[in-house]
């Protein structure tokens, strides 16, 4: 790859104020990156083309003879004027026109000079005329070798490039030719269409990828005991092409980059193996460098902006020592003071704890300073005894401008939580939002290089290890985990989204929760590439509306060192269609990126990406509650009480196949069934079906001697509680004298089996509110609990794939 001249040629059409390249330029840009493109001679016009023939006439055709290719009503010349074969294509080239055969400016013909002549003049005469409403700049005509190839599926390929503001560079990979839209839109979801980011696309990661995809087995795949049209590794070398010369790209101000199509070309005299000649390319240019985007050190666009932010003040945030709340009232209970209680609550340091209050007295009634909730009160961070790690704001819009630029003049906080509203989402707060970020930029050129910030318009965070939660929903309307701390950490930009999921996962205590609104400073990519070095946080669920500029490349390379290192990560993705971007924009002017991008990058290198809040809350659950467990196949063991759940088990297998039980395990179900005396109306198959007449031990020692089967990978258990042989109500007034806590129940019972061994279960409580009580106390004690036992399997799918290596994945 010639760098410089990639950047030259890019430059100099920028110098000229155009927004895209000639295709002339496209295929000198093509060869700096060492692409195979058609032989091509440009000309000025006609008379020029005429000249160039009579000089440079290419050598007789050996293979050709009079006559050949009537049928297609070409006829062969002698000698062809330019280069060799019965036809030759002739293109306009103009910086105007970029989709030339639209109108007229691509020409196939016989490959003789009157035929190009007559094309080329017929082209003069028509971009004579206004083309689109507007005279088209005509620099002049090319005349290209034709690459022979078969315009079928597979052979005809589109390889592009584009500049995505969050992943930055980001390649394409999928069927070519004028059908490359239709075909992209019917195949199935990430068999056809490849995005990779240079921030993982290793030559050996391209490889693995392409090996699953359609267009390269149609291609290299020698289907039915054909010979391969192109070798894997020709099609995977000019893949590579675009991945290593993607930085450069954006670098120059490249915004779009595409060849559709590529065209498997056959082996012929000089060329001794099939190659992809690129027949058609578009390049669109930008000034992507700016104020926020710069050409950093090693060559590549990097976020100016961020680079100079001490990010390295996080663990300040995540773990203080020292703290202050602004925005408390003295004489009612506010947002402010509610976060103060918590502190306390959570065990802070109440030595190292204050409140900035404007206008406070200089000391309280006994002489020392005024005290709310216990704590002393300040007027100002400027006058607290100490720099204190975190400092959080609960104050309106109005006055953060004031209270920011006092911290970060100050040098009294190391990291602020702005939980102020409204910023940057309402209109009118632009000036307030401007004067936040000229007094962070004036702080970031000190010696304390500034606070670091998490917000605004957000609901704060959580930090177990902190000893801190600063949300002020009151307990009353959200009792918060208690007990064991989770090696969970929740990173969401919306305050409601995390009390939510807080509300309804109620036995996941995480370590973090942390919500970072707009991103204002601190972003998504920052949290998880710090978090990443934490080996203790073993689950990492996220919800995004917008990555910042660069970010998503950033989070990219974080989640996949967490899910290389064994470790799960959850993404749910919104703003994905035009109407959800439009909703996010305006909640926490967040840009919305392209979803499919996001989905197939995250997903290719491990992530959990969830479609719906939904398998967003079922996936949080499964992966927190087996961690320990280990994928060890897909052979399933399932049990039931319920007919229409054994059916709906064997109708939603997935990837799993059920398995054939040993005699062993078959002799222990049925000593099982007998005792239940269920023998006479029960068939040892699976999924085993219990019928209602089965008892709670019937459940228990059924589903345990499935598990314990050596032809056993993973389990599911189907529980429909309504039948009275079995124990599945909480004690109560009613005269049924059930009691769900009891020892025998299948609550007491399934609690100790989830701890015990290393096979992945799973359970459902298909039955309405009523039995709410039976799934919240399963779930309590760790197993996972769905309400249909098709989301039960669908999401034991996702979490055997996940955890099972790479290298025994089919």
């Amino acid at each position: 790859m010639d760098r410089k001249l990639i950047t030259k040629i890019v430059s100099a059409a920028m110098a000229e104020g155009r927004d895209a390249l000639t295709e002339l330029e496209g295929l000198e840009l093509l060869g700096a990156m060492g692409v195979a493109t058609p032989g091509h001679i440009f000309v000025k016009n006609a008379g020029e083309a005429e000249t160039a023939a009579r000089k440079h006439a290419a050598p007789a055709l050996e293979d050709a003879a009079p006559g050949a290719d009537e049928a297609a009503g070409v006829q062969v010349p002698d000698r062809a004027p330019f280069f060799g074969g019965p036809r030759a294509v002739v293109k306009v080239i103009s910086p105007d026109i970029l989709h030339k055969t639209d109108v007229g400016g691509v020409a196939i013909v016989p490959n003789n000079l009157d035929a190009i002549l007559d094309a080329m003049r017929g082209m003069e005469k028509r971009f004579a005329q206004p083309v689109n409403g507007a005279l088209a700049h005509i620099e002049g005509y090319t005349v290209n070798e034709f690459v022979t190839h078969e315009p079928k599926i597979g052979h005809e390929m589109i390889i592009g490039y584009r500049f995505a503001r969050d992943f930055g560079p980001v390649i394409s990979f999928g069927p070519g030719g004028i059908f490359a839209e239709y075909l992209a839109s019917n195949f199935k979801e990430g068999k056809a269409n490849l995005f990779l980011s240079p921030e993982t696309a290793t030559r050996e990661f391209v490889t693995e990828l392409l090996s699953k995809n359609v267009v390269r087995t149609l291609a290299a795949g020698g289907l039915r005991n054909t010979k391969p049209a192109i070798s894997d590794r020709a099609i995977i070398d000019t893949v590579m092409a675009f991945v290593d010369a993607a930085p450069v790209l954006a670098a120059a101000g490249v915004s779009e980059f595409e060849v559709n199509p590529f065209a498997v070309a056959p082996a012929s005299e000089g060329h001794g193996e099939a190659r992809l000649v690129a027949l058609d390319v578009l390049v669109k240019l930008a000034p992507l460098a700016g104020k926020d985007l710069v050409v950093g050190p090693a060559g590549a666009l990097v976020n100016a902006k961020q680079a100079v932010r001490p990010v390295d003040k996080i663990d300040r945030l995540l773990m203080p020592k020292s703290a202050a709340v602004a925005g408390v009232s003295e004489k009612s209970v506010n947002n402010g003071r509610i976060m103060v209680r918590n502190f306390i609550e959570y065990g802070f340091d109440k030595a190292h704890l204050y409140i900035v209050k404007p206008g406070c007295a200089v000391s309280g009634p006994d002489g020392g300073r005024p005290t709310i909730e216990g704590i002393p009160c300040y007027p100002s961070f400027r006058d607290l005894p100490e720099t204190v790690d975190l400092a959080v704001l609960s104050i309106p819009a109005a006055a953060a401008v004031g209270t920011l630029s006092e911290i970060a003049q100050s040098g009294k906080a190391e990291t602020v939580i702005v939980t102020t509203g409204g910023l940057e989402e309402k209109a009118g707060t632009e000036e307030i939002v401007a004067g936040m970020k000229k007094a962070l930029d004036d702080s970031r050129k000190t010696a304390g290089r500034g606070p670091l910030i998490n917000g605004g318009n957000c609901l704060g965070a959580r930090s177990m290890p902190g000893k801190y939660n600063n949300f002020f929903i009151p307990d009353y309307k959200l009792h918060m985990p208690k007990g064991e701390v989770a090696p969970v950490a929740i990173i969401t930009q919306s305050g409601a989204f995390a009390i939510s999921r807080t509300s309804k996962h109620r036995s996941i205590n995480p370590k973090y929760l942390i919500t970072c609104g707009n991103q204002f400073d601190l972003t998504i990519g920052d949290y998880l590439e710090h978090m990443a070095k934490d080996e203790s946080i073993r689950v990492f669920a996220v919800y995004v509306e917008g990555f910042k500029p660069l970010d998503a490349a950033k989070a990219l390379r974080a989640v996949k060192s967490i899910v290389d290192s064994g470790r799960s990560f959850i993404l749910y993705r919104a703003g994905r269609s035009a109407a959800g971007a439009k909703a996010s924009a305006s909640h926490t002017a967040s840009i919305a990126g392209d979803y499919p991008v996001t989905k197939a990058l995250f997903s290719q290198v491990g992530a959990i990406v969830v479609d719906s809040l939904e398998e967003f809350d079922d996936a949080l659950d499964t992966f927190t509650c087996l961690l320990g467990k280990r994928a060890q196949g897909t052979r399933l063991g399932a049990i039931s009480n319920a007919g229409y759940e054994c059916v709906a088990i064997a109708d939603n297998l997935g990837s799993f196949t059920l398995a054939d039980f040993t005699p062993e395990t078959k002799e222990k179900l049925k000593e099982i069934f007998v005792r239940a005396k269920t023998e006479e109306i029960v068939d040892i198959h699976n999924p085993v079906d219990l019928t209602p007449g089965a008892p709670d031990f019937g459940y228990d020692e059924g589903f345990k001697a499935i598990l314990a089967d050596a032809n056993t990978d993973c389990g599911v258990v189907g529980i429909v509680p309504l039948t009275p042989k079995m124990n599945t109500l909480p004690a109560g007034p009613d005269s049924h004298g059930e009691d769900l806590t009891r020892e025998g129940s299948l609550a007491v019972s399934y609690a100790r089996l989830i701890k015990q061994g290393d096979k992945p279960w799973v359970a459902s409580v298909d039955a309405g509110a009523m039995y709410d009580p039976l799934a919240y106390a399963l779930e309590a004690q760790g197993v996972p609990v769905f309400r249909t036992v098709d989301r039960a399997l669908k999401m034991l799918n996702r979490w055997v794939a996940a955890n099972t290596p790479r290298s025994k994945r089919s």
